[in-house]
């Protein structure tokens, strides 16, 4: 049965409140809270029963037939949701928004927040080493605008590119965007490769809002792509959130002069954060440089990886504090065991601002704040270049209020500390009164009635009862007042006036220490939310530390050297090393210089297949990346100048977008690079032009070589097999030839 096909005048009221509910919510599956269940109806029963695997069944619905459902229980509701998400479902959270017991009529009902890839706040779904962002894309003719935001974390940035399908899916990946939300003009041919070929959930929205508790994000934006792209963002993710986003920080502009820019080709081909072959982190340049010891200093880790530098002075900042942790070993050594001590605070601080912070999160926060006194002196004897602030003040509220082993249930009680609040402090003294009153009442029944085995006991059900097992109850004496209130096989329950006024007395006093508890710990949670901002602060700048702990970490294992940053273009790298293939190699890595002067803007690479061609070009890529993140590198020594964009064509990569062939993919590849390549660029062709002819293949090769020559003038290595190539090094002045040669030993 479908839903558009029938009456809904026939409808139950409570099936008209779901239809009403539900068509605001077409492509979105609905959880409709009834009780302790949360059930789905008609479509979407169908397809949550067949991907869960859980029966469909029917419902009377006030129709002649019964319409498909199935359900969850609420306390198991999130393993459920998780997996809908997993599989690339939105789900919307319909609560009952008042006490059943209060309602007339229908109880009222309201979605509280839709859950998918890009808003999923905690969970198995999340991944502590990775941002968790959320994007849309607006079409303003001549470019594309992009706005991406973690709601887990609150970062939220923006940026430009040009007005090219391939260049904007390129940027969607490489950005690691889990869900995309486009704008109605934009063009809808991208969403079937983003969701067939990179499983990203896509979603259509049209509205844009002036939201004006959000404006303190973009006020200092002039550029009105940018704003609309932001407000855009905003409005969806204030519709679908349906709660304060006060934690989402400024939007940071994402300018190509301020980081080196590679597109995703490049940053697949150098593995610079997953391996081609495994898909995922391992013998990647992130898996050899993340000795980090905090989930946020991971994540920083991979942005820096994904965007070197390309100003000198915050270079030199990072080399810096590099180098005096590697002078001051011991208190390095004392840093990382502070670190490890640190939780995630930039999840915890979204999760804080989000309102679904447990006394768990809290407690986290707490023991994350009691190290950080210690790694501030450590800061200052380090001469840190960023301040510190250690917010001992929530350090104290939260060492004073909250259990040191809190249930995940904030309606369970036993979450706030005695002496915190005397109003609670005193109910509970009232229900201790009342446990030793039960416990002496005990005494006393069993001498009164001489039944030795007499026993008062308490249930959910019943309340508290004195219990006399069947061959004693003729012992009970006449004037003992027992009312029977259960029988069971073996016992009879009884009830007295005066366990009855006390059981009034110590249920009052439970449920209201629960009742005070909560209040107090959502009081104390709104005071934390105050200094969220703060918190975020804390998290970036221990982000920031552990990072360059693990470069000095990985330095001091590995043996790299500070590399001098030059202002000219040359580059003088002594016996320098794959980083990646030295760390796995069982034999001794063999050293190799890479030395490109004022003469010298190409090197014509020729050898053997199997020489390491590819590993020579790919190790002077990484080089450039580590010493523009901040990280000494693997040579004897290192002088080179700052490059603005890394172009590569290294193997045959697969064509993301087109489907194209792969000697159309290599042209368009290295138009792209000739194309938008500037001087202070580095550009890697390994063995262009070998997916055609072989003429063909040479004088695309030598054409190539010579652009690059005369119009980019840009660093440039240049694999090739056509050894006829080598002759261009007599006639092109700034062309030098390198050979790469194979010995082989034992046979």
């Amino acid at each position: 049965m479908r839903r558009s096909e029938i009456d809904r005048n026939k409808l139950t009221p409570m099936m008209a409140q779901y239809m009403e509910i539900k068509d605001n919510y077409e492509d979105i599956i609905l959880m409709f809270r009834l009780g302790d269940f949360y059930e789905m109806f008609f479509e979407d029963a169908e397809l949550v029963s067949h991907e869960l695997e859980i029966v469909l069944t029917g419902k009377n619905a006030g129709l002649e037939e019964r319409i498909p459902m199935c359900g969850v229980p609420h306390h198991a509701v999130n393993t459920y949701i998780d997996k809908l998400i997993e599989k690339g479902y939105k789900v919307a959270i319909c609560e009952q928004v008042e006490d059943p017991k209060e309602a007339k009529g229908v109880v009222k009902r309201e979605v509280q927040q839709v859950i998918s890839k890009g808003t999923v706040m905690n969970g198995e779904l999340l991944d502590e080493r990775s941002n968790n962002y959320i994007g849309n894309v607006m079409d303003f003719d001549h470019c594309y605008t992009i706005s991406y935001a973690d709601i887990t974390t609150g970062e939220f940035s923006s940026l430009m590119i040009e007005h090219d399908i391939d260049a904007l899916v390129s940027e969607i990946v490489s950005l690691g965007i889990k869900e995309i939300v486009l704008y109605k003009n934009v063009s809808k041919s991208i969403i079937d490769i983003l969701r067939t070929k990179f499983k990203i959930v896509v979603s259509v929205y049209d509205e844009i809002l002036d939201l004006k508790e959000y404006k303190h994000l973009y006020e200092e934006i002039t550029d009105i792509r940018y704003i609309e792209t932001i407000k855009h963002l905003l409005t969806y993710l204030n519709d679908t959130q349906k709660r304060s986003l006060e934690h989402l920080q400024k939007v940071s502009i994402k300018d190509n002069k301020d980081t080196l820019k590679m597109d995703i080709y490049t940053k697949r081909n150098l593995e610079l954060t997953e391996n081609i072959r495994l898909q995922n982190r391992s013998y990647s340049l992130l898996w050899l440089l993340d000795k980090t010891k905090t989930a946020m200093g991971s994540r920083m880790l991979k942005r820096w990886i994904e965007n070197p530098l390309t100003n000198k002075s915050e270079i030199e900042n990072r080399y810096n504090v590099v180098e005096t942790l590697l002078e001051e070993f011991i208190l390095k050594e004392e840093l990382q065991a502070l670190l490890y001590e640190v939780y995630d605070l930039e999840r915890l601080s979204g999760r804080i601002a989000y309102g679904n912070a447990n006394a768990k999160d809290l407690l986290q926060l707490k023991k994350s704040l009691k190290v950080l006194p210690d790694v501030k002196k450590i800061l200052e004897q380090i001469s840190f270049y960023k301040k510190l602030d250690t917010l001992e003040n929530i350090h104290e509220l939260l060492e004073s209020s909250i259990y040191d082993n809190p249930p995940l249930s904030l309606k369970e009680g036993n979450l706030i500390k005695e002496g915190y609040n005397s109003e609670l402090d005193e109910l509970k003294e009232h229900r201790r009164g009342g446990t030793d009153f039960i416990l002496k009442l005990e005494a006393e029944e069993r001498n009164k009635t001489g039944i030795k085995n007499l026993k008062v006991g308490f249930n959910k059900v019943f309340g508290y009862y004195i219990e006399i097992s069947k061959g004693n109850i003729g012992l009970i004496p006449e004037d003992a007042g027992y009312e029977r209130k259960q029988t069971l096989a073996n016992c009879e329950r009884y009830i007295t006036p005066l366990l009855k006024e006390k059981e009034s007395l110590i249920l009052g006093a439970d449920e209201k220490i629960i009742e005070l508890e909560y209040n107090i710990f959502i009081s104390i949670r709104d005071t934390v939310k105050k200094y969220i901002n703060d918190i975020q602060n804390i998290a970036k700048t221990i982000a920031e530390i552990d990072v360059l702990t693990s470069f000095a970490v990985c330095t001091e294992k590995n043996n790299y050297v500070r590399p001098t940053i030059v202002d000219d273009k040359n580059v003088n790298i002594e016996e320098s090393r794959h980083p990646v293939v030295e760390h796995v190699m069982s034999e001794e890595f063999v050293s190799n210089d890479i030395i490109m002067d004022a003469n010298t803007d190409i090197l014509l690479i020729t050898g053997p297949n199997m020489a390491g061609k590819s590993t020579y070009m790919r190790q002077f890529a990484m080089i450039v990346i580590m010493a523009q993140i901040g990280s000494f590198v693997p040579c004897k020594k290192a002088s080179l100048p700052i490059f603005d964009k890394i172009f590569t064509r290294i193997g045959a990569s697969d064509d993301l977008v087109s489907g194209e062939s792969t000697f159309m993919v290599e042209m368009k590849e290295a138009n792209y690079a000739l194309q938008n390549a500037t001087e202070n660029s580095l550009i890697l062709f390994d063995e262009l032009g070998r997916g055609t002819a072989t003429y063909d293949g040479m004088s695309l090769a030598q054409a190539i070589i010579e652009y690059i020559h005369d119009n980019v003038k840009c660093k440039t290595l240049f694999s090739t097999h056509y050894h006829e190539l080598v002759d261009l090094a007599s006639t092109l002045i700034r062309v030098k030839n390198i050979h790469v040669s194979a010995h082989e030993e034992n046979g």
